[in-house]
């Protein structure tokens, strides 16, 4: 029963500590609610709800596509990034989102021998 106890005590330890504070989005965002996101800091993107970094990916996703010209996503090679960036991210959090996606992509093309056109 002792035993039981403890185990549950330090369970119930381990889930609190691990529930850091999360921020919403909506905390970075401009007085009229418009956030900037070459501004983003990868603490920030860190710091934020799982849904909230879903939504920023796809957000870059369809910025990067656009620049490039394109309308197709990999879905497994999206989230794939998601994830790298957000592992970068927690490890630089003084860059900037856009900074991490930049080195991301650039290892992921190295990676699936992609070149770029000049």
């Amino acid at each position: 029963m002792y035993r039981s106890v403890i185990v549950a005590a330090v369970l119930c330890c381990s889930v609190l500590s691990s529930a850091s504070a999360q921020t919403d989005l909506s905390a970075y965002a401009d007085k009229d609610g418009y956030l900037d996101v070459q501004k983003l800091t990868c603490a920030q993107l860190a710091g934020t709800w799982q849904q909230d970094a879903d939504l920023l990916a796809t957000w870059y996703s369809g910025w990067y596509n656009g620049l490039a010209r394109t309308s197709k996503m990999k879905i497994g090679r999206a989230k794939e990034a998601e994830h790298e960036v957000i592992v970068y991210c927690k490890s630089n959090p003084d860059k900037k989102v856009i900074e991490a996606i930049a080195v991301v992509f650039k290892d992921m093309r190295a990676k699936l021998g992609i070149k770029m056109k000049p």
